[in-house]
């Protein structure tokens, strides 16, 4: 038990000695900001950049010495101009998005764990996984590529621009049922006060989600990789998710 205790706090010394080091050479760019995309609504990012994921990769950019700046776009609109190098990334994507956006490199160490859900005012669907969505009516948003992949079979697909038009079409019963991510429907549900909407048990899926940066910032894809998981060693990744997250849970 004592060599265990040792190697893991060598370990850890290690990690934070070599993030030291890695940002030394930003020290010289710490004015300079990067503009990451995002699609994302609360609690996960806002205008006042203060959702989970805003606040985690602006802290994890602060240690290797550069400012952090979202702006919020239609999904797919974020991921074009990401690519096309307009932005400089996009804040939280599933994995494996270069395949399509070859010019977006996946930061490695994952921010967060989506899950994927239905959101439905017929609280009985037995809705369970991609397939058993084929007899009904859904709504996803445009640009989300893991439900566009998965969902291709429903009764009637219909596809909008944001959360708002999302909801709006689930709540005038529309459609039967809309599939986004789970803490952005809770925090919209929160925000307006929305009532008789379920969120179905289990979720679709769960994907890890990634920080892209554009390839003129490959150098700076270890030193962010490095600097999340320093965060979640160090514990501020857990403190900022009870802070910010938790509460959208026990709603």
């Amino acid at each position: 038990m004592r060599r265990i205790k040792t190697n893991r706090t060598c370990q850890w010394l290690a990690l934070s000695y070599l993030l030291s080091w890695l940002a030394a050479p930003g020290l010289l760019l710490a004015n300079e900001t990067l503009v990451l995309n995002t699609a994302l609504t609360s609690p996960l990012s806002n205008d006042a950049q203060s959702g989970f994921a805003d606040t985690v990769v602006k802290e994890a950019l602060r240690r290797i010495g550069y400012d952090f700046r979202s702006i919020r776009l239609p999904a797919e609109r974020a991921l074009i101009n990401a690519n096309a190098g307009i932005d400089d990334g996009d804040l939280l994507r599933i994995a494996g998005l270069q395949k399509s956006y070859p010019n977006l490199i996946q930061v490695p160490e994952r921010v967060i764990d989506a899950e994927f859900v239905v959101f439905t005012k017929q609280a009985t669907l037995p809705i369970t996984d991609w397939q058993s969505l084929k007899p009904y009516s859904v709504a996803i948003v445009t640009g989300w590529k893991i439900l566009e992949r998965n969902i291709t079979e429903a009764a009637e697909i219909t596809q909008v621009k944001n959360v708002e038009q999302l909801f709006t079409l689930l709540l005038k019963e529309r459609v039967d049922a809309i599939v986004y991510s789970r803490w952005s429907g809770l925090g919209y549900i929160r925000q307006n006060s929305v009532r008789g909407v379920t969120v179905l048990k289990p979720p679709l899926a769960r994907r890890g989600m990634y920080v892209y940066l554009h390839k003129k910032h490959r150098h700076l894809v270890p030193k962010l990789s490095l600097a999340l998981r320093a965060m979640k060693h160090d514990g501020s990744y857990q403190q900022l998710f009870q802070q910010i997250l938790t509460p959208f849970a026990e709603q």
